[in-house]
């Protein structure tokens, strides 16, 4: 089965993809992520110890205003009207944060980009805020876990 690129028009140009006649539609989406570091670091995020402030709730202001700003950042992705962004984190574990991200609107197209824009801002800010004490932090598995809505219906990854 041959697929074709929806951001190339038949010369090869870069275009946005023409929603206009694509039905409107609830439309939701979640993504997840991790970031690792050293437990030491883990230890200092949960106790309210790193030096630039609140980092689990900084990094959910940053995971929500980087949903919100998703087509600022991606050239294609089209400026969306969202209805709902929620971003989540797990620190039951001894050496890692994992990160979700739910968004939701009503239109013409997904918002699978606004919720993996949600994960990886939020990542970026955990980073950044505890980069002095842990620069070996690693961001990763990010990945979409969930997309329902639009002529595709819905996508539910398998682990």
């Amino acid at each position: 089965m041959e697929k074709e690129f929806s951001h190339l028009d038949q010369d090869g140009k870069v275009k946005m993809v023409d929603v206009s006649e694509k039905e409107v539609t609830q439309r939701t989406a979640r993504a997840v992520g991790e970031i690792k570091m050293e437990p030491e670091t883990l230890m200092m995020i949960k106790e309210g110890n790193i030096k630039k402030g609140a980092v689990i709730e900084t990094a959910r202001i940053a995971g929500i205003t980087g949903a919100k700003k998703t087509s600022d950042l991606i050239p294609m992705c089209h400026p969306l009207l969202l209805s709902s962004i929620k971003v989540d984190f797990k620190l039951d574990f001894e050496d890692k944060i994992k990160i979700e991200a739910e968004v939701k609107n009503s239109g013409q197209t997904g918002v699978e980009m606004e919720a993996l824009t949600a994960v990886n801002l939020a990542a970026l800010t955990i980073y950044d805020m505890a980069k002095a004490v842990d620069k070996s932090m690693e961001i990763g598995k990010i990945k979409l876990i969930y997309k329902a809505g639009g002529k595709s219906g819905i996508y539910e990854r398998e682990e």
